[in-house]
């Protein structure tokens, strides 16, 4: 084989061409694997490791490799945003708490959070109050961060047949339980709330938390009622006094299951309870489930009355800078300013009924003694009676059984 035509210049510049193209070809794969390779470190040392991580990547947390490794090693979709680490073993999770006597602040979800399509409401998590200056350094600085998935989060695919497809999650709440070192729930918060709300909530139970972990074990059980007899007596307080100012004279009680029917709950009910999740997932909702006669949350109580409760605090569902950029980076909305806002509506009607209605009557099983002393056992609880979604129901109220359907086996697959 002869190489003389080697000496020719052009024929130099095509054949190191073809060197930086395989070269630069193989550089996405061999930077991904290098990742790979020092988050499967990183992920071992916990919250160091993920500081190692950003200070060794500073200037280059827009390239999305890099991105996807964050997201791995914090086990969070978008991470770059919140920059929180989660566990999601439950035992490393007790033990990191007891080593640093910070409690756990433990995420049930349906799906999965370092998923794109989980559930609505730990998507907005994600962009509401993860990222949220304020609620980020606390969670950084006072908890110890655990999530685990209850269940796959339903997914609907709606082909429009040229080739455009609309994909949505439907159903499914979420519920941060906080927790001592052993597991054991002091608190939960239940679904979305606002930033403000949300970050007095931790604060509080933060609090509470370093309080019952200075008693003795025979003390901790009766503190526990005490801290939700007030807790559930001070939202008595405020829910009269805001429907005092409103001029409101009726009202349901507060510790009543908005379940209160003998029907196994639908879908649409479910969701109806999450006013955020609610505002994505009626279209679709009501395109895959028939109409029945079931009362809803509408019904139950006057939604007029809600969105005035909610407008009072309206200031407090205030999206900081770094949601509004990750909300920005994640839409392609035309107008953003209205679609922002109406998401802080949505929020401050979430934020007074999750208050309202669910965590008062999670304060009233503290007070009883029922079934709170096991987060597992609570958290089957909780979504039975209060997100509506029962284990027992495999198909979360999609699949009716005294809904004929006219298609083999229901569509059941």
């Amino acid at each position: 084989m002869k190489f003389s035509n080697l000496r020719n210049p052009c024929i130099l510049m095509i054949i190191s061409l073809s060197f930086l193209q395989a070269a630069d070809a193989r550089t996405p794969v061999s930077q991904a694997f290098q990742l790979s390779q020092e988050v499967a470190t990183l992920r071992k040392q916990g919250t160091k490791g993920l500081q190692v991580f950003l200070k060794s990547h500073s200037n280059q947390l827009n390239n999305p490799q890099v991105r996807k490794a964050l997201d791995a090693l914090c086990q969070q979709r978008d991470c770059y945003a919140s920059r929180l680490y989660w566990y999601t073993d439950i035992e490393q999770a007790k033990a990191a708490a007891q080593a640093s006597g910070k409690p756990i602040l433990s995420l049930r979800l349906l799906g999965k959070l370092d998923q794109d399509l989980s559930c609505a409401n730990s998507r907005f998590f994600r962009v509401a109050l993860y990222p949220n200056a304020q609620i980020s350094h606390l969670l950084q600085d006072r908890f110890i961060l655990h999530w685990q998935s209850v269940r796959p989060v339903p997914k609907v695919t709606i082909d429009f047949g040229d080739g455009r497809k609309l994909e949505r999650t439907v159903t499914g709440n979420s519920i941060h339980y906080i927790l001592d070192g052993s597991g054991r729930p002091i608190d939960a918060i239940p679904g979305l709330y606002s930033p403000t709300a949300f970050l007095q909530q931790l604060q509080q139970a933060e609090l509470v938390a370093q309080e019952y972990r200075q008693l003795s074990v025979a003390n901790r059980d009766a503190f526990l009622k005490k801290y939700h007899s007030d807790r559930l007596q001070a939202i008595q307080t405020q829910w009269t006094a805001d429907l005092s100012q409103l001029g409101i004279n009726s009202f349901p009680r507060l510790t009543q299951s908005p379940n209160n029917t003998s029907q196994p709950p639908t879908a649409e009910l479910a969701g109806s309870l999450a006013v955020s999740k609610m505002a994505v997932e009626r279209p679709l909702l009501r395109t895959i489930q028939p109409t029945n006669n079931r009362e809803t949350l509408a019904k139950i109580t006057d939604e007029e009355s809600w969105n005035k409760i909610a407008q009072l605090y309206i200031a407090d569902t205030k999206l900081d800078q770094n949601s509004i950029a990750l909300i920005r980076a994640k839409t392609k909305a035309a107008n953003l300013q209205k679609l922002v806002k109406n998401f802080e509506s949505a929020m401050a009607l979430d934020t007074v009924r999750n208050e309202y209605m669910l965590h008062s009557q999670i304060h009233q099983w503290f007070v009883e003694g029922n079934q709170t002393s096991n987060v597992a056992i609570l958290n089957d609880k909780v979504y039975a009676q209060l997100f509506l979604t029962p284990s027992s129901d495999p198909w979360l109220g999609l699949a009716p059984d005294d809904t004929y359907s006219a298609i083999d086996n229901d569509g059941i697959r």
